[in-house]
């Protein structure tokens, strides 16, 4: 298994971010274009993106979904080059971007409730606590593996290294290579630890826990939101209502996610729709 170290995944981070910038500032979400939907590649906010995508396209909107870094979906939103975003988690993960570009951008209310963020091994590995890591490293050949560098589950793993004083390397990579390490350990019976997060399909094909946090470095229950960029509401204002109205649950999320280990998210979104119209029209705006 090739995993990159943490700080060539940094820079690689940087120049694919630093090219999504400039391929979103090409263009402007205006009045009258196509709805440009920002979103981060983790199986949740897919999931969201392409759910929100069919809706509208049903509507009769053309809808282009924007794959970015965190960084750059707050970011291109606050300044209007995209419409909007499915996958705030807050108030911890993306509290950071929040801070800094928030006010600049339409809040549209939490779109999914209960989701977590921590640290999560195997059921089988006989450790509950993060603080049980400590003395314990060697068990995982002194690694923690974890997703994209930008992402802010990986500047809360720091902390947690940091606050419970452990002496293990966290690998940067993405969430394709986090689950593909988390595969082949417990293909082989071996402790892992990785960054890990709910909703995610892997709790679903996997008997996983989350390590327990009594410091509170990942806080507690986070909720998944929606952003607009300004103006969008007076330019689109079927678009705007649509992800005003957005909210789904957990299992409904999930389901996604595993119907899309099967087929194109596009088709576990199109699925998924056809079998919950009354969900659906609960998003629409009333005529």
């Amino acid at each position: 298994m090739n995993v990159m170290t943490l700080t060539a995944k940094v820079v690689q981070a940087i120049l694919l971010g630093l090219f999504a910038i400039t391929a979103i500032m090409t263009g402007s979400a205006q009045a009258g274009d196509k709805v440009e939907l920002a979103y981060v590649e983790w199986a949740e906010t897919v999931a969201s993106t392409s759910v929100v995508q069919t809706v509208l396209q049903d509507l009769g909107y053309e809808v282009e979904t924007i794959p970015v870094s965190a960084a750059v979906m707050w970011q291109g939103t606050a300044w209007g080059n995209v419409d909007a975003f499915t996958g705030a988690w807050l108030p911890v993960t993306h509290g950071d971007y929040r801070d800094r570009v928030g006010d600049k951008l339409d809040y549209l209310g939490k779109n999914l409730e209960g989701a977590r963020i921590g640290l999560v091994v195997p059921a089988y590995v006989e450790l509950n606590s993060i603080a049980d890591l400590r003395g314990k490293e060697d068990m995982f050949k002194g690694l923690m593996i974890g997703i994209d560098p930008g992402a802010g589950i990986m500047s809360k793993a720091e902390l947690a290294i940091k606050e419970y004083d452990l002496d293990i390397e966290l690998m940067g990579g993405s969430g394709a290579t986090m689950t593909a390490v988390l595969k082949e350990s417990i293909e082989k019976g071996e402790p892992v630890v990785v960054t890990g997060w709910t909703p995610h399909w892997k709790f679903g094909r996997w008997d996983l826990k989350y390590l327990d946090d009594p410091k509170k470095v990942f806080g507690d229950a986070e909720f998944i939101g929606t952003y607009a960029r300004k103006g969008l509401a007076e330019d689109m204002p079927e678009v705007y209502a649509v992800l005003d109205a957005f909210h789904w649950t957990l299992d409904d999320c999930q389901q996604v996610m595993l119907w899309a280990r099967d087929m194109e998210p596009e088709e576990a979104a199109r699925k998924w729709v056809d079998a919950n119209p009354d969900k659906v029209a609960a998003w629409l705006p009333k005529k």
